[in-house]
C-alpha cells in the first residue's frame, strides 16, 4: 500500500491518535511516585488496542480484541502482585486505567476517535483529581447521596413510563413533557444544593449567593434577611448575597429556556442583560470594602428531589399551563400576564415553562412569552424586597433595596428594548 494513499493516511492517523491518548492517560500516572505502568507503557498500550482491532478487523476475528485486553490485565495485574505499590493509591485503579487506555485504542480503530478522546479526557480528570473527588464524597451526607438517588428515580424511572400524549383542556396536560420539566428543574436546583453543600460558608457570600439561587433564592433572600437583623454587621454580607441569589434566577431562567425554547434565548438575554450589568455594579460596591467576619448562615433550603417537592411542582406547573392557556384564549395576553404576577410571587419558574411550552407549541407569541416571564421576575423581586423589609429591618432595607430596584429597573430597560 502507497503511504500517502488516503487509506494509509487514515490508519496512520488512527495510530497517531492511539498514541496520543494513551500518552495523555501515561502522563498523569507518570507522576505517582513508583508507577507500574507510566507513559511509554500507557502509550504502546493505546497502540496495541488499535493495533489488536486492526488484526481483528482484516482478519473477521473480533475475539484477538478480547484477547489482548485480556493480556492486559494480566500483565497489570502480575505486576502489582509481584511488587505491590506502598503509595496508598489500589492497585485496581492504574489496571482499569490500563485496561480503559488500551479499549480507547481499538476504539480509535474502529472509527470512534472523537468519543475516544472524550473519555481519554475524563479518565485522565479521574486519575488527576483524586484528592478533590475524595473530599467532595467526604463533605456529601447521607441525604445529599439519598437525593441524589432520588434525583435518579425521577430520571430514569418515572420520567421513561409516563404517555406522551397531549390530553384535558387545551390538550395542554402531557405527563411526560410535564415531568420533563420536573426533571429539569429539580437538576438545576440539585446542582446548586450539592454545590452549597460542598462549598459551605468558608468560601463566603458570592458563592452562597449563587448557589443559594440556583436552589431558592426566596429561601436564601429568607435566612439573609433574617441574620442582617439579629446582627446589622452582617447587613452587607447579606446585601451582596440577597443581590446574587436574585441575578441567578435570571441566569437559571436563560439556562432553561436554552434548554426548552432555544429560539426565545436570545430576546430573554436582550431583556435581562440590562439587569445583570446594573446588578452586578450594586453588588460590587455593596461589596467593596467587605471584612471577613465570622461564619456566615447557610439557607436552610429542602431537598429539591424529593418525591413530594417534585410531584407538588409538577402539578403547580401543571395548574399553571391550564390556567395559561385558559385565560390567553379568553382574555389575550393580559391574561396570561395577570397569571404571571401571581405565580411569579412565590414561583418563577412555573410561569416560565409553561409560557415557553405554550410558545413551542405555537400558541404563544414570542413577545408575549417573553413578557411573562419578565413580569414574573418583577413580581418575585417585589415579594422578595417585600421579606427585606419585614424581616430585615431597616439596616438591610436601606442597602438592599436599591439593587433590587437596580434589577427591577434593567429589566424593564431591557423589556423596553426588546418590544422597540
Amino acid at each position: 500500500m502507497n503511504p500517502f494513499e488516503p487509506a494509509a493516511i487514515g490508519h496512520i492517523e488512527a495510530f497517531a491518535v492511539s498514541l496520543a491518548l494513551g500518552l495523555l492517560i501515561g502522563l498523569e500516572r507518570e507522576r505517582k511516585p513508583q508507577p507500574k505502568a507510566g507513559l511509554r507503557t500507557f502509550a504502546l498500550v493505546a497502540m496495541f488496542g488499535c493495533l489488536s482491532a486492526l488484526i481483528a478487523d482484516r482478519t473477521g476475528t473480533g475475539w484477538i480484541v478480547a484477547i489482548g485486553l485480556l493480556a492486559v490485565a494480566a500483565m497489570m495485574i502480575a505486576a502489582v502482585t509481584i511488587d505491590p505499590p506502598d503509595d496508598g493509591d489500589p492497585p485496581t485503579t492504574s489496571i482499569v486505567a490500563l485496561m480503559i487506555t488500551y479499549g480507547l485504542g481499538a476504539a480509535v480503530w474502529f472509527g470512534h476517535g472523537a468519543l475516544a478522546v472524550m473519555a481519554a479526557i475524563a479518565t485522565t480528570a479521574l486519575l488527576y483529581f483524586k484528592t478533590q473527588l475524595h473530599g467532595i464524597t467526604r463533605a456529601l451526607t447521607h441525604k445529599d447521596l439519598i437525593s441524589i438517588l432520588q434525583f435518579a428515580a425521577l430520571s430514569f424511572v418515572i420520567l421513561p413510563i409516563l404517555p406522551d400524549t397531549n390530553f384535558g383542556p387545551f390538550d395542554t396536560v402531557n405527563p411526560h413533557q410535564i415531568w420533563w420539566m420536573v426533571v429539569l428543574i429539580s437538576g438545576v436546583s440539585l446542582a446548586g444544593y450539592a454545590a452549597l453543600r460542598i462549598a459551605g460558608s468558608q468560601h463566603g457570600a458570592p458563592l452562597i449567593g449563587l448557589f443559594g439561587g440556583l436552589v431558592s433564592s426566596t429561601a436564601t433572600t429568607m435566612v439573609f434577611a433574617r441574620q442582617a437583623r439579629s446582627d446589622a454587621e452582617l447587613a452587607r454580607t447579606a446585601t451582596v448575597v440577597i443581590l446574587l441569589a436574585s441575578l441567578t434566577v435570571m441566569l437559571r431562567l436563560l439556562l432553561v429556556s436554552g434548554v426548552v425554547a432555544p429560539r426565545l434565548l436570545a430576546d430573554l438575554a436582550i431583556v435581562f442583560g440590562p439587569a445583570l450589568a446594573l446588578g452586578l455594579a450594586v453588588a460590587a460596591v455593596a461589596w467593596r470594602g467587605h471584612v471577613a467576619g465570622p461564619a456566615l448562615p447557610m439557607p436552610e433550603v429542602g431537598n429539591p428531589t424529593e418525591l413530594k417537592t417534585a410531584l407538588t411542582f409538577g402539578l403547580l406547573y401543571a395548574l399553571v399551563l391550564i390556567l395559561s392557556a385558559w385565560l390567553q384564549d379568553i382574555a389575550g395576553s393580559r391574561g396570561l400576564y395577570a397569571v404571571a404576577l401571581a405565580s411569579g410571587l412565590t414561583d418563577v419558574d412555573a410561569i416560565t415553562l409553561s409560557s415557553l411550552r405554550l410558545h413551542n407549541q405555537d400558541r404563544l407569541a414570542e413577545a408575549a412569552a417573553v413578557t411573562s416571564i419578565a413580569l414574573a421576575t418583577l413580581s418575585n423581586l417585589v415579594f422578595k424586597s417585600g421579606l427585606v423589609i419585614s424581616i430585615g429591618g431597616a439596616a438591610l432595607a436601606r442597602r438592599a433595596l436599591p439593587g433590587l430596584a437596580a434589577i427591577a429597573a434593567g429589566i424593564c430597560a431591557g423589556l423596553a428594548i426588546f418590544m422597540a
